[in-house]
């Protein structure tokens, strides 16, 4: 198995279902950029909680970041040409939305009733000490 990450875009909505054991899961699948210039669709299985519900907040075409352990595979084009895919247990999820909450609640914390914290000054001299005795 590859611990990897994943940034793409959402191919459909992302559906949930239920296994024999009776415990939801979410399964989507992304479109990723390759090196080469075209798209390589990643199959993402999600069993966290917290991945789960992000994922079902999202629609086809959002964008996405998903890190887990990832499986390379290989499919047959109609053409009989074979193209490489990657299937994935996601365990952890970013989203622009997840972006800019926490850049909201960092500036929160910065600003204190609505003001921003002023930058520490500079510290004075050139920063050199000159006490230090060296070989020569």
């Amino acid at each position: 198995m590859i611990d990897g990450l994943i940034v793409g875009k959402l191919y459909g909505k992302p559906t949930q279902r239920t296994g024999n054991s009776g415990k939801p899961f979410v399964v989507t699948k992304v479109r990723t950029a390759a090196g080469d210039g075209e798209g390589l669709f990643v199959s993402v299985i999600a069993f966290s909680a917290s991945v789960r519900d992000g994922l079902l907040a999202l629609d086809d075409g959002d964008s996405v970041a998903l890190s887990g352990m990832l499986t390379p595979k290989v499919w047959q084009h109609s053409s009989g040409e074979a193209r490489p895919s990657l299937d994935m247990v996601a365990h952890g999820l970013l989203t622009p939305y997840h972006v800019t909450r926490k850049r909201q609640a960092a500036a929160q914390d910065d600003a204190p009733a609505g003001r921003r914290r002023k930058p520490h000054p500079a510290p004075s001299g050139d920063g050199l000490d000159d006490d230090v005795p060296w070989a020569e």
